[in-house]
C-alpha cells in the first residue's frame, strides 16, 4: 500500500530555546539554566512530523547561506523529508526563532530571515510536487502572497489544502476560498473573528471563521483538546490526553501534520482529528520541536494504551 503524500510549504527557522526557571519581568535579567541550537520553523517542524507519522513528505521553502542552514537541511534528510525544493538564498541570514521555556509552556519571538524570500516562482519551479500531493500544508512564517499563491495554485491541480493560520496576521480574504481545513488555535481564532473564544463562545466564533469560505474548522485548544464543526454547523469537542509535560514547542505543528496524514491516507475527519490529538500529545513529552515528534508506531502504541 503506498504512503500518503504530503508537501509543506513553509518556514525553516534555527530554534534558539533558552530555558528558565521562570519568565523575566519586563527590564528584568535573569540567569538562564541552559541554551540549546535546535532545528525549528514551522514548515520543517510540520515536515518533519509528516514523515515521521507515515506520510512521503517533501518540503518546499528557503535558507540562509549561514551554517544554520545547512544544519536544517541535513536534519530534514535524516528525518526522512524530501529538501529538494528548498533554496539557499546567498547574503542572508536562515530564519531565526527565540524560545522561552519555563513551567512547561513557551514563548517566541521569531525573526523570519530568508523565508521571507520564498516567491511564487519557487512553487512554479516544485509544481511538480505540488501534482504528485494528496495533501498540501501551509502556515503563516513565509510572505502571505506566496501562501495564497500556493493555495490557489494546489486548489486548480484538485489538491487538499489544509492552513495553519499561525501567526495570525491579516489575510486576503480570497485564500480561505481555497482552504479545506482551517486550524487556528483558541488565540488565533479570536484575532480573526473579533470575538470572545470562552467556552461559551467557541462555537459561534468557529462559525463565524467558517463563513470566511474556509470548508472546515477545527480550533485547537492545548491539553483541553480540539473542537470542530460538522457539517451543520455543530460543534463537536475532541478531549486531549494527559500526559507528562516536558515541552510544548512544536506541538501544535505535530497535530496539523497529523491532521494533514490522516486526511491524505482517506480518513474521516473524526478519526484525522483523533490520529492528531495521540500524536501532538506524545509531542508534549520531549524536548525540542522536532525531537519531540513521534513516529506513527508510537501513536498507534499510544492509541493501544488509551483504549485499555
Amino acid at each position: 500500500m503506498s504512503k500518503p503524500r504530503l508537501v509543506v510549504v513553509g518556514s525553516l527557522n534555527m530554534d534558539i530555546v533558552v530555558e528558565t526557571k521562570r519568565y523575566p519581568l519586563v527590564g528584568e535579567t535573569l540567569m538562564g539554566d541552559k541554551v540549546s541550537f535546535i532545528p525549528g520553523g514551522k514548515g520543517a517542524n510540520q515536515a518533519t512530523a509528516g514523515a515521521r507519522l507515515g506520510a512521503e513528505t517533501a518540503i518546499i521553502g528557503a535558507v540562509g547561506d549561514d551554517p544554520f542552514g545547512g544544519q536544517l537541511l541535513n536534519s530534514l534528510q535524516e528525518n526522512g523529508v524530501d529538501v529538494s525544493g528548498v533554496k539557499q538564498v546567498a547574503g542572508m541570514s536562515t530564519g531565526i526563532a527565540s524560545i522561552y521555556v519555563s513551567e512547561g509552556d513557551n514563548s517566541i519571538v521569531v525573526v523570519p530571515g530568508a523565508n521571507y524570500r520564498v516567491e511564487p516562482a519557487d512553487i512554479d519551479r516544485h509544481e511538480d510536487k505540488l501534482r504528485q500531493a494528496d495533501v498540501v500544508l501551509l502556515q503563516l512564517e513565509i510572505p502571505v502572497e506566496t501562501v495564497l499563491y500556493v493555495a490557489r495554485k494546489a486548489k486548480s491541480l484538485g489538491k487538499t489544502v489544509v492552513l495553519n493560520p499561525a501567526p495570525a496576521q491579516p489575510l486576503p480574504r480570497e485564500l480561505f476560498e481555497y482552504i479545506d481545513y482551517l486550524t487556528p488555535n483558541r488565540t488565533e481564532l479570536s484575532r480573526y473573528t473579533r470575538m470572545d473564544t470562552d467556552d461559551q463562545s467557541l462555537e459561534k466564533a468557529m462559525q463565524c471563521m467558517r463563513e470566511t469560505g474556509a470548508a472546515h474548522v477545527i480550533t485547537t485548544l492545548g491539553a483541553e483538546g480540539s473542537a470542530y464543526l460538522t457539517e451543520e454547523g455543530t460543534m463537536q469537542l475532541k478531549r486531549g490526553y494527559k500526559v507528562p509535560t516536558v515541552d510544548t514547542t512544536g506541538a501544535g505543528d505535530c497535530y496539523n501534520a497529523g491532521l494533514a496524514c490522516a486526511i491524505a491516507d482517506g480518513r474521516s475527519l473524526d478519526e484525522a482529528i483523533e490520529f492528531a490529538s495521540l500524536a501532538s500529545a506524545l509531542a508534549v513529552t520531549k524536548f525540542g520541536a522536532q525531537a519531540g515528534m513521534p513516529t506513527e508506531a508510537e501513536v498507534i502504541r499510544f492509541k493501544e494504551e488509551q483504549n485499555g
